[in-house]
């Protein structure tokens, strides 16, 4: 597939589907650390789904253009008369909330003017102390509007529940599954709102299977990061968005030994809990008194009920939706 800039367009204008100036297709990545790359090391780095996504967006005469901090970035290349090799690059930060999707890599993306554009966050919302339904709602949808408003093909996911990965008792699970409900079905609201292409990362099948999780229980090994990858690869196909082959499904690397996922948990594991905790713990403490005190009295539905009246809020809250503007239109 080629893309085609129009000389007299502003950037990120869609794009044509008569010839005039061939670009490299564009592909940006914005979101949290499972888009980073958490959980799949290279090189001393992370890699991650969106660049295995990215080397499967490149013909196969040349190599997908990345930033060469990023683990085995490589420079485009592409034979005389060949497809341009795509463009991409990786906006998500290890922690990032919606606002800071909203606030500072979605205003960096836009300049960027992506083709495709992958927009997977909102765990860590689940995990803050100020987790407002509404607002994210809100973040989310300007970043869907903008990039949709470019022409920009979206890439969206709803992710498993943090409780459930974890393993946490019901009194701190159920808060947790309340909240990441409400962020799936925000995550599948938006997506019909702009035609994303969605991939459902929530199913049972995906989260009892161990072989594709990281030593940390939340991100995904490099198992899971390239099942990711492959099934992005393939709803983009089906549309007729890619140019190479899928990605490779087969890990590079053993999955980590249960010694080796125990020192995990025990060093860097258990440092990231001291970090959250100044933040998580006092929350987490009070969703769960707050859950046991219903469940003794048997109002637990009440709390349900709040959620489900907070998600329809944040939905009948947002703006109309506005013409959608497609490649290729």
């Amino acid at each position: 597939m080629t893309v085609y800039a129009n000389p007299g367009a502003p950037p990120g204008a869609a794009v044509s589907a008569r010839p005039s100036v061939p670009r490299p297709l564009r592909f940006a990545a914005l979101g949290d650390s499972l888009t980073a790359g958490v959980g799949d090391r290279v090189d001393g780095g992370w890699r991650g789904w969106a660049v295995l996504l990215a080397e499967a967006l490149a013909p196969a005469d040349g190599n997908v253009g990345r930033p060469a901090d990023r683990p085995g970035g490589r420079k485009a290349k592409g034979a005389a008369g060949a497809e341009p090799a795509p463009t991409f690059r990786n906006f998500a930060t290890s922690g990032a909330l919606t606002r800071h999707v909203r606030e500072q890599q979605a205003p960096a993306a836009l300049a960027f003017a992506p083709d495709i554009a992958s927009v997977v966050v909102g765990v860590n919302d689940t995990l803050r102390r100020a987790f407002d339904i509404v607002a994210i709602a809100r973040a989310l949808d300007e970043v869907c509007a903008a990039l949709t408003a470019r022409g920009t093909v979206l890439l969206t996911a709803c992710l498993p529940d943090p409780g459930i990965m974890l393993g946490l008792p019901a009194p701190l699970a159920r808060p947790l599954a309340r909240r990441q409900r409400a962020v799936n079905a925000l995550a599948h609201e938006l997506s019909a709102r702009y035609g994303a292409i969605h991939l459902h990362a929530a199913d049972p099948e995906w989260v009892a299977d161990r072989t594709l999780w990281s030593a940390d229980r939340l991100h995904p090994g490099e198992r899971g990061h390239r099942m990711i990858a492959a099934q992005f690869h393939a709803m983009l196909t089906a549309r007729g968005l890619t140019l190479g082959p899928p990605p490779p499904q087969e890990p590079e690397r053993p999955q980590p030994t249960r010694t080796e996922a125990l020192l995990w948990m025990a060093t860097a594991g258990a440092g990231w809990m001291v970090r959250r905790s100044t933040d998580l713990l006092p929350e987490l403490l009070w969703l769960a008194g707050s859950e046991m005190r219903h469940l003794a009295r048997g109002t637990a539905n009440r709390l349900d009920a709040r959620a489900e009246h907070a998600l329809t809020r944040a939905l009948t809250a947002l703006p109309p939706v506005t013409p959608l503007a497609r490649m290729g239109e």
